[in-house]
């Protein structure tokens, strides 16, 4: 039996990493890119996301090439945006930046973009990008309060964490729910399949997917 490749992610992001255990797959090393996520002047939030996806997987092989040398890797990348027409919504990192966010999402539709991006060998490269829209019921001042003590806010694109407390926020959803929490894990599998990565070898090896 050909052994499997070697699965890196290049992410440190803990939601990215449960969603793909989710699905039985459990990377054999997490690889962060260390990259400048700042948008381009003029660019959609759509080619953002693409483009930060493939420079994370370029990267991430750059480095893996030299760690593991001469080893059958296949690299997964990641990058979601969160976007209200046009515009950016940044990972807020302090509490003005996620009050700014949550003003601007209360009561509106929104877009949630994540590029994927796997690389494997011999230069093979391949890539979606996944759009789910998002609508926020309307927020009192006393919920953005609230929501704003909690922390979940920290580091999360557009201040809002799906998967948690500000799920409660969301009066409706079309496409993909874990493409909002990080990571589209239907396009995910079928382009991790698609380079020979076998998605789904351990589905029948309960206690592997167990431990």
């Amino acid at each position: 039996m050909k052994k499997r490749p070697t699965l890196i992610l290049a992410s440190g992001s803990p939601r990215r990493l449960a969603l793909l255990q989710q699905i039985g797959i459990d990377p054999d090393k997490l690889l962060p890119a260390d990259i400048d996520e700042s948008p381009h002047r003029g660019e959609s939030p759509r080619a953002l996301a693409t483009r930060l996806a493939r420079t994370k997987a370029e990267a991430a092989r750059r480095d893996a090439d030299r760690l593991v040398e001469g080893a059958d890797t296949v690299i997964l990348a990641a990058d979601t945006v969160v976007a209200v027409g046009r515009r950016v919504l940044p990972k807020a990192e302090t509490s003005d930046q996620a009050d700014a966010c949550l003003q601007l999402l209360s009561g509106r539709a929104h877009r949630v973009y994540t590029g994927v991006c796997v690389s494997a060998s011999k230069g093979v490269l391949r890539q979606r990008v996944i759009e789910t829209r998002v609508r926020f019921k309307r927020l009192s001042r006393q919920e953005i309060r609230d929501y704003l003590a909690s922390g979940e806010w920290r580091g999360k694109a557009g201040g809002y964490a799906i998967q948690g407390l500000a799920g409660s926020f969301v009066a409706k959803l079309v496409g993909s729910y874990p493409n909002v929490v990080g990571l589209p894990l239907y396009e995910t599998a079928t382009l991790l399949s698609g380079v020979g990565y076998p998605a789904t070898a351990l589905w029948a090896d309960p206690a592997a997917l167990s431990a």
